[in-house]
């Protein structure tokens, strides 16, 4: 036992300092973490006094809970607030809901096998994540608007007399949202399925093609279980995330029309 024992020994003690290694890679991310994460915290003081710009905060009064006491106190805002949570929540949801959807792109993205087409689909698919909300709004102004080129082909096949409101409209305004995150979004979401089915095994392929697997089988049978550890953590950084819906998305698609259902926490946050 003791020879044992003296032989555990150097492996422990390498083993040892392997792990102080990896600890002092980690440390960088940690202190960028505090920074950017929890030192800021120190400016929700301010919500505790009258700060009046550009005097020091010690010179300023402090009023406890006034300023919270004032939005609940309106009846008014607390319904506002209702309908603001209730949109935050539903975005959120429907996000989740749908956030398999670059999964399956990927999957059927990759079982393209003219290579010149699957790029110019993954091409065109990415693109949009590039383009600012501003730019996307631009061109759902001049496919949608009462002037656009939707309604007016429409008008001039006869199929309406008036145009359609698609934008100035409330009506499935969180859809209207959710397809247009989404198309933004799509490729570019599924870039990371598409570097993990790189790393798959080829020789899982090869064995169930051998068994007789068709290419259906194959996907639902090794590609799509190898991406969900993936598609997991996706998922959990996105649930913490869930009341940031972000702001451009809906401060530029918000006009007097839709302004009930399009108001997340973010824009509210912004507006007041």
């Amino acid at each position: 036992m003791s020879k044992i024992a003296k032989a555990i020994k150097p492996e422990k003690a390498k083993m040892g300092k392997t792990d102080k290694k990896l600890t002092l890679f980690i440390v960088p991310f940690i202190i960028l973490c505090f920074l950017f994460s929890y030192f800021p915290l120190h400016g929700w003081i301010y919500a505790f006094y009258d700060y009046k710009p550009p005097l020091p905060l010690s010179k300023c009064e402090f009023v406890g809970l006034q300023w919270f006491e004032m939005l609940f106190n309106n009846k008014t805002q607390v319904t506002q607030m209702i309908q603001v949570m209730k949109n935050t929540f539903a975005m959120s949801l429907l996000g989740i809901a749908t956030s398999m959807l670059p999964l399956f792109f990927a999957i059927f993205l990759n079982e393209i096998k003219c290579k010149w087409f699957r790029n110019l689909v993954q091409t065109l698919t990415t693109l949009p994540n590039f383009i600012s909300w501003v730019l996307v709004y631009s061109v759902a102004f001049s496919l949608f608007s009462n002037t656009g080129m939707v309604n007016t082909v429409l008008q001039n096949l006869g199929l309406i007399t008036e145009p359609l409101k698609f934008l100035d409209s409330d009506s499935h305004t969180w859809l209207a949202m959710l397809l247009w995150n989404t198309w933004k979004g799509l490729g570019w979401g599924a870039i990371m399925y598409l570097a993990s089915i790189t790393g798959i095994d080829q020789s899982l392929y090869e064995a169930a093609r051998v068994d007789g697997a068709n290419r259906f089988e194959l996907m639902r049978h090794i590609t799509f279980p190898a991406l969900l550890p993936t598609y997991f953590v996706l998922l959990m950084l996105s649930i913490a995330n869930f009341l940031n819906n972000g702001m451009d998305q809906y401060f530029v698609f918000q006009n007097a029309f839709n302004k009930e259902h399009i108001q997340v926490l973010d824009l509210r946050v912004v507006l007041i």
